[in-house]
């Protein structure tokens, strides 16, 4: 049974936990291990709160954070912490920006570089009309592959870590491999950016929302797999319709030099994370049990309660990535009805879990990850060599 009293008695210091520099935690920690897999960024779900559980329960995924719009660091100049501070063990770290004004860009990465992030991305592929139907914002900036070739230039000039973009494979109508290439080529051409994430499947602008755009165009990952061959000086990671570890690995079997996962990251997080360390990267895992997973976190998120003024974040903001560590399991329903009726009481993490937690049985929170990943019948990626599209010729530009 959850018991409060096994929970560690000393808090952490809460402002010196997210102001540690990269150079502070590299000298106490080994270097990253590549990024094989990666959580994707995902505005609302991938916060601090998130990403902290997701690093108890594997130490190697390579995290991504929120998009966080250039014009708002600019902005925000005196509050950055609020949106840039994390706890130096989240490492390796992913910052993600958004926007198109080049000066905004290069102040944004700036502004950041101080915070320690391992890699500065570049969104160029969200399709969601806050976002794309802005401007040139989003995925409609692979429509101005020259600007974002100059932007990754100036992000570059003002940050010591390496510079990625994240894209889809076209955008409505344009969506041949070679206008992908050609996007591809311009942007490596004008800048330092030698890694593209590119989720395999093409953008819709006409209205549809985010989630349509994750379920109707088909997914491609024929392209990805001719990019890795057209381009062998740049590195490429897919993203798309990937749900599990083993599929991950059968990408990675197929040439894939990394691949991001999504929303089973985040709908599964015990079962996706858990496998990742072993299964992936062929390292001992953590070997830690939800419940004691769960008092590490609950230690980090009773110090941080409402520590950006007016009562944010709190219990419910801390609470919601915890929802989904007992995908399946006996006592998950329950689980969560009675967190729901807890969030009308309880005042600190700490007393949720101990009022919600009874409904899960001991055996779930006393075991370790185990087993073999979970995996589709079929491997999605058996045949994709053998429908490639033909080889691209740079010197053959497309103009958007």
């Amino acid at each position: 049974m959850w018991s409060c009293c096994c929970l560690p008695s000393v808090r952490p210091n809460v402002s010196a936990m997210f102001k540690s520099s990269a150079s502070s935690f590299h000298l106490h920690s080994p270097p990253n291990l590549p990024p094989l897999f990666s959580v994707a960024p995902m505005m609302e779900w991938t916060d601090n709160h998130y990403r902290t559980l997701a690093r108890l329960i594997t130490k190697h995924a390579w995290l991504y954070t929120e998009m966080i719009a250039a014009e708002t660091l600019v902005h925000q100049q005196t509050n950055l912490d609020r949106f840039l501070a994390f706890s130096p063990h989240q490492h390796p770290i992913v910052l993600q920006l958004g926007g198109s004004n080049v000066e905004n860009l290069a102040k944004a990465a700036k502004l950041s570089d101080a915070y320690g992030y391992d890699e500065i991305n570049l969104n160029c592929g969200c399709p969601s009309p806050k976002v794309a139907g802005h401007g040139c914002f989003g995925v409609s900036l692979m429509l101005k592959p020259k600007l974002v070739g100059e932007a990754m230039s100036a992000i570059a000039a003002n940050t010591n870590v390496p510079v990625t973009v994240k894209c889809r494979i076209g955008v409505d109508d344009h969506d041949s491999y070679d206008e992908l290439c050609d996007f591809v080529h311009k942007v490596s051409t004008l800048s330092s950016t030698r890694h593209f994430i590119v989720h395999s499947r093409k953008a819709l602008l006409g209205g549809i929302s985010p989630a349509d755009n994750r379920r109707i165009p088909p997914l491609k990952y024929e392209y990805y797999y001719a990019l890795v061959r057209d381009f062998p000086d740049l590195r490429f990671t897919i993203n798309g319709g990937i749900t599990s570890v083993s599929e991950v690995n059968a990408a990675l079997k197929e040439g894939a030099h990394g691949v991001m996962v999504g929303r089973a990251a985040y709908n599964n997080p015990w079962q996706t994370l858990g496998h990742v360390d072993t299964a992936v990267y062929g390292v001992p895992s953590s070997g830690l049990t939800r419940r004691q997973v769960l008092e590490q976190y609950q230690e980090y998120g009773d110090s941080v309660l409402g520590t950006h003024g007016n009562g944010r974040p709190n219990v419910r903001d801390i609470v919601k990535p915890l929802l989904n560590l007992f995908h399946s399991e006996n006592g998950n329903s329950l689980w969560k009805r009675r967190a729901d009726a807890a969030f009308k009481e309880c005042k600190t993490v700490g007393s949720l879990l101990e009022e919600s937690l009874r409904a899960i049985p001991d055996y779930v929170l006393d075991s370790p990850i185990c087993g073999t990943p979970e995996s589709r019948e079929e491997d999605v990626f058996a045949n994709v060599h053998n429908v490639l599209p033909p080889r691209y010729e740079a010197g053959k530009e497309l103009i958007f």
